[in-house]
């Protein structure tokens, strides 16, 4: 099994934040997946249009504008991707992308 693990920070102008919320912006769970599928993707020398899976997904602590996320990626015996998204020791995300079938 492969790892990689990549750094985020949160822009805090990042359009996501408009509307989500008025007075304390939080990261949607939505981006949050996108961002982990873009990292998969490149891990796997794969595109990030079309076909992957979201086969699990957990979100356990809000974030905000400018936060550092780390993001580890791990390849599981089956193929598929598991990731995990840190930020300050704490778990803030968790979940399994699978790729597309080739």
């Amino acid at each position: 099994m492969d790892a990689a693990e990549f750094i985020w920070v949160v822009p805090p102008d990042h359009p996501a934040f408009a509307g989500h919320f008025p007075g304390r912006p939080i990261v949607p769970g939505v981006v949050l997946l996108d961002h982990a599928l873009l990292l998969a993707a490149r891990k796997q020398g794969l595109s990030a249009s079309g076909g992957w899976q979201v086969s699990q997904a957990k979100f356990f602590v809000p974030v905000g504008p400018s936060q550092a996320l780390q993001f580890a990626l791990q390849t599981t015996p089956r193929g598929a991707i598991a990731f995990s998204v840190t930020c300050e020791g704490r778990e803030v995300a968790a979940g399994t992308l699978v790729p597309p079938a080739t």
